[in-house]
């Protein structure tokens, strides 16, 4: 397909489309000789993937910086995206309840309380932070806190599908090969947003056992999983001791 008959394809400018070919982004696969861009159906596939990243509102940089990566697949990136978009419309059909809340606040029809005023709203706290630094230190939770805070959207999105494919195998044996595969996965994802010694991995899984708040935000990934997780990562860490 030639550049407008993408551009008018997609609803976007056929300008648009020049500056992801200018910056490396969405680069035709062939040029033909009278300078007409030419693009496959590999270059549709990617531009799809462009534009959900930018739904989501990553920038051209990031978007090109994932896609670039070595490891970076399409269908993983896809599954992703349809989480994020599913929690993206939570959020919003939240915030749009709390709007039409308000409205009707606002005319005295209702009243509101001051957490109804709110809701739909995610600053992205971590509630566990004054556990982690009794456990493990300030200087670590300082270090972890800053990798976390430069982790993209989609980063986190790959952070919580580990929990997903976790729960699908929970109901393993903790020390069979596929949990504990899962489980070293866990451990190196750990260590690229902090710094986790065998011993403090195994502390982490105790605490999502001991600690009611670590539990519930881990079991609503499936009922059992905390449990689960703990044994796993204390097997792997006696295993790997050795």
């Amino acid at each position: 397909m030639k550049v407008k008959e993408v551009a008018d394809l997609v609803g976007i400018s056929v300008r648009t489309l020049h500056h992801y070919d200018e910056v490396g982004l969405l680069i035709p696969e062939d040029t033909t000789e009278a300078g007409y861009r030419v693009y496959s159906e590999k270059n549709l596939e990617d531009l799809q993937q462009i534009l959900f990243f930018k739904e989501l509102g990553f920038n051209l940089k990031k978007i090109k910086e994932i896609m670039d990566s070595p490891i970076f697949d399409r269908q993983e990136a896809l599954h992703m995206q349809h989480q994020m978009l599913l929690e993206k419309r939570k959020r919003l059909n939240k915030m749009i309840a709390t709007i039409e809340k308000t409205i009707k606040h606002s005319q005295g029809e209702i009243s509101m309380s001051s957490e109804e005023k709110f809701e739909g709203f995610d600053f992205n706290q971590n509630p566990y932070e004054k556990e982690a630094r009794e456990k493990w230190g300030d200087k670590a939770v300082d270090q972890a806190n800053e990798k976390t805070k430069n982790m993209t959207t989609f980063e986190q999105e790959r952070f919580n599908d580990i929990f997903r494919r976790l729960a699908d195998i929970r109901h393993l044996s903790p020390d069979s090969e596929e949990a504990q595969t899962m489980i070293q996965e866990w451990y190196q994802y750990l260590n690229k947003i902090g710094n986790y010694s065998l011993e403090a991995f195994k502390g982490l899984g105790e605490m999502y056992v001991n600690d009611e708040r670590f539990t519930k935000n881990i079991d609503q990934f499936g009922e059992g999983l905390a449990q689960f997780m703990c044994t796993a990562m204390s097997v792997y860490t006696d295993t790997n001791k050795k």
